[in-house]
């Protein structure tokens, strides 16, 4: 390990989190620091988008990917950082309705540069409502 020392790591760990996960118990010690500050900085951390949205982000994008392990995560920790249920809910409904027209648009092939016109179309007529 360049940084710290696994033990030094750990203790962190467990200061932060009251445990340390078994998950992070079976990262190898020359990458364990670095996968922690990662971590820590993403999942726990102030960052420009609020800790609350990059949960409810984190819930809708693993209802696709089906992680199990990832939505009860993003969920308790949305809730943690006050999302209610009602919030979790939207999220998995936008991520629901997102997703059914990326399969329409893709199974559809629409020509992506017209798509992408129309969309700046769209974008500076409702800028122009205000």
């Amino acid at each position: 390990m360049a940084g710290r020392s696994r033990a030094e790591v750990e203790a962190e760990i467990k200061e932060t989190l009251g445990l340390v996960p078994h998950f992070f118990g079976a990262i190898p010690d020359d990458l364990l620091d670095a996968e922690w500050e990662v971590f820590k900085k993403l999942e726990l951390g102030e960052t420009l988008i609020p800790n609350k949205y990059k949960e409810l982000i984190g819930i809708a994008l693993h209802s696709e990917t089906k992680c199990r392990y990832c939505t009860l995560f993003h969920t308790e920790a949305a809730k943690l950082f006050g999302a209610t249920d009602e919030e979790i809910q939207e999220a998995v409904h936008y991520a629901k309705s997102s997703l059914g027209w990326s399969a329409y648009l893709n199974g559809m092939r629409e020509d992506y540069d017209d798509f992408a016109r129309e969309m700046s179309e769209v974008k500076d007529y409702l800028s122009a409502k205000g």
